[in-house]
């Protein structure tokens, strides 16, 4: 049941048909995800992991069949729906000429964030000092921290974001980089929010986990 005044996450996938380079990728494919679940999508390369995170993130509509959000098309309310959905994907999305600070209020423009948030969300991704470093001088596993700072504003029922969408978001991280994600991410399902990933990373440690596999067609 979701806590009065928070989100309900509904997303659905039904019969889902997606080709690439005249490959199937997947067909038939359903899916569901409620509140304070994990979905990780998992296979081989090339599989088709990241196009269907694109598909369930409305970035890419070349596919058959429905994506639902709170029973409607996910197309006729994708304004509403870009609101409540963090995507991430696989690259950084960092501008190297900026600074950590600079990149994060670029990437939370649209977001109900003060500048404390800010500057509280790069000390809790371990940044503190390198707020104003020009993220070329950083390293790649800085660089994903920066990125990744943006979890630590999206709480769901206090950020603006409680549904997250996540490519090989553990990519280039250290030891202490994957237990801080590892605790966010079992911290937003604990708290209703949803996330769909694909990782490498093993996840067996969060709760609410439940796989699917691509690649078996």
């Amino acid at each position: 049941m979701t806590a009065p005044g928070s989100h309900n996450i509904d997303l659905q996938a039904r019969q889902l048909y997606c080709e690439r380079d005249d490959r199937v990728l997947f067909e038939g494919l359903d899916l569901q995800l409620g509140n304070g679940e994990l979905l990780q999508l998992v296979g081989p390369n090339g599989a088709g992991k990241t196009t269907l995170l694109r598909l369930l993130a409305g970035l890419n509509r070349d596919y058959d069949g429905e994506l639902i959000w709170q029973g409607n098309n996910l197309i006729d309310v994708y304004s509403e729906y870009a609101q409540q959905r963090l995507y991430m994907g696989h690259l950084s999305a960092v501008k190297k000429a900026l600074t950590p600070i600079e990149n994060l209020r670029w990437l939370t423009a649209a977001w109900q964030v003060s500048e404390d948030d800010l500057w509280q969300a790069l000390d809790e991704v371990q940044l503190y000092g390198y707020e104003q470093t020009p993220c070329q001088q950083l390293s790649a596993g800085q660089q994903r921290r920066v990125g990744l700072a943006r979890l630590a504003l999206a709480e769901s029922g206090v950020g603006p974001m409680p549904l997250w969408i996540l490519d090989e978001p553990f990519t280039a991280l250290d030891k202490a980089g994957v237990a801080w994600l590892e605790g966010r991410l079992q911290q937003h399902v604990e708290s209703q929010g949803s996330v769909v990933i694909t990782s490498h990373h093993a996840l067996e440690n969060i709760a609410s986990l439940r796989q699917l596999e691509l690649g078996r067609i």
